[in-house]
């Protein structure tokens, strides 16, 4: 480049952040814009007097793919972050047993064996063969689907005969696992991206298979401490961030973006901007309703989205015995599930899930107390619940439910502070677009080229990040979202992009 570009980034969410990352360490202008206190987006921290909390993520997946965007700004993740692998991963919970959960191969096996009568007979198989389709089809992920020629590369028409188009995770693990509950341990990961495991394209059973291929990491101090590191790069770099700081609309001249307008009625001029929002919120809200024809505000609403989440975050006077990480399933599963996705109706018998963090991090909490994260999945607001009436309610069921399921007896009495989330929240004060707490649903219809593209169609100077663009929704494909779109602008101007800087 002859002069440095300036690119303007709208949120320091994980998208953003590393975008800023991988764009201030090839010699752009980086300027982060976000409406919070603090960096991270659903990635920053929740502090509640000395209690510390994530707000989403709870654990790392794929930590290469961290790694390697570190690297590619030549520093060593490790420098800046102290990663706790964790196994077992995680326990779940089922009205008849519990099985906990191993990315160690021998003792997963083992588990198998003490808690279903068909043991591990399924569990080669299924590594083995959902390894092939991972290999397969992780190169399609890193690519850009900005163009239909995307699906003539060799590396896609290889992957087709593992797209099992006409199976749902579900159903694909049948081939492996008989009884129903042995495929919910395989399956359950489809909730990662806000859907029901009866109706999430097969292609995603390798969400199960990279957490015993790679296992699953804390962070200490929290997840949130990835979205600090990475502002950290960004600054070392060059980059400036400023919080507190809300964007009203992007400015937009016969289709090109050609910087951003600000609450305060400010004007920063941009050579690109890149959109880190929550997709539908932002092409709701920050751009006019007739800029827009593919996603105007009437065809956004009648795509298809995740579902929300109810979260209770609890800073207790005592500690308690769980796991890192408990998955409790409802009793009636199916019905919950239906509830949940389907009929848009609230559950009495729910599924929910428990981080526990301080039995493996004493930084989250003070000594003999702990920070208590619960996540309850719940319809995103198609469904019209008024939550500032149901809300309370609902606190009582969740709290009543750690207690029968658990074991968390007298749970009231131990409580110091707490803060709720709900499906109303994620909308009103997240910005989440109908509180879908994880974005456009992953259907096929809605992937790859059928996903908002990283190099935004609709508008030129304009790219996009998270997980409302391609890949989808997830830390690891959140980063590789970055990463494409980083390296579409680099190659708009001539910018190496590898290691070699």
């Amino acid at each position: 480049m002859t002069e440095k570009k300036h690119i303007v980034i709208i949120g320091a969410g994980p998208g953003g952040l590393c975008a800023g990352m991988l764009l201030s360490r090839r010699g752009f202008n980086v300027t982060i814009l976000d409406k919070n206190s603090e960096v991270g987006g659903r990635n920053r921290p929740i502090r509640l007097g000395e209690f510390v909390f994530d707000t989403g993520p709870t654990f790392l997946l794929m930590k290469h793919v961290l790694d390697e965007m570190f690297e590619l700004c030549g520093r060593n993740s490790a420098d800046y972050l102290d990663f706790i692998k964790l196994d077992p991963m995680y326990r779940l919970v089922f009205s008849d047993r519990a099985v906990q959960v191993f990315s160690d191969r021998d003792k997963m096996r083992e588990e198998l064996k003490q808690n279903f009568p068909e043991g591990s007979a399924g569990y080669d198989s299924y590594l083995q063969r959902e390894s092939v389709r991972f290999k397969t089809l992780y190169p399609c992920i890193k690519r850009d689907y900005s163009s239909l020629k995307a699906f003539f590369s060799l590396d896609l028409l290889k992957a087709l005969p593992n797209l099992a188009l006409n199976h749902s995770v579900f159903s694909n693990l049948g081939k492996y696992f008989r009884e129903e509950k042995m495929r919910l341990v395989f399956s359950f990961q489809s909730k990662y991206l806000g859907m029901s495991p009866w109706d999430c394209p097969a292609l995603f059973t390798m969400l199960s298979y990279l957490e015993h291929e790679y296992g699953i990491y804390h962070v200490r101090g929290g997840l949130n401490k990835i979205a600090a590191a990475m502002a950290k790069v960004i600054s070392e770099q060059g980059g400036v961030i400023h919080t507190d700081t809300t964007v009203k609309s992007l400015i937009i001249e016969n289709k090109v973006v050609k910087g951003v307008r600000l609450q305060d009625g400010r004007e920063i001029a941009a050579d690109e901007v890149i959109v880190n929002a929550d997709f539908a919120h932002a092409m709701t809200n920050l751009v006019k309703a007739n800029e827009l024809k593919q996603y105007t505000p009437e065809k956004l609403k009648k795509l298809d989205y995740s579902c929300s989440t109810f979260m209770l975050y609890l800073g207790l006077n005592s500690r308690y015995d769980l796991p890192h990480h408990s998955i409790v399933f409802a009793e009636d599963y199916h019905t919950n599930i239906s509830n949940i996705f389907h009929n848009k109706t609230l559950s009495t018998d729910f599924s929910f899930y428990v981080q526990n963090a301080c039995v493996s991090d004493e930084t989250l909490a003070p000594a003999g107390k702990s920070a208590l994260y619960v996540l309850v999945p719940m319809p995103n607001n198609d469904s019209g619940l008024d939550w500032e009436t149901v809300c309370a309610n609902m606190r009582e069921q969740v709290l009543n439910t750690l207690e029968q399921r658990l074991g968390l007896s007298a749970i009231r009495q131990h409580i110091e502070c707490e803060k709720i989330i709900t499906p109303q929240d994620w909308e009103t004060q997240e910005h989440v677009f109908k509180g879908a707490t994880f974005n456009l649903s992953h259907k096929f219809s809605q992937l790859l080229y059928w996903r908002p593209h990283n190099r935004f169609q609709e508008l030129e100077q304009c790219y996009l990040v998270g997980g409302g663009t391609h890949p989808g929704s997830g830390l690891p494909t959140i980063y590789e979202s970055a990463h494409i779109s980083a390296k579409l602008i680099c190659q708009k101007y001539g910018v190496k992009f590898g290691l070699e800087l």
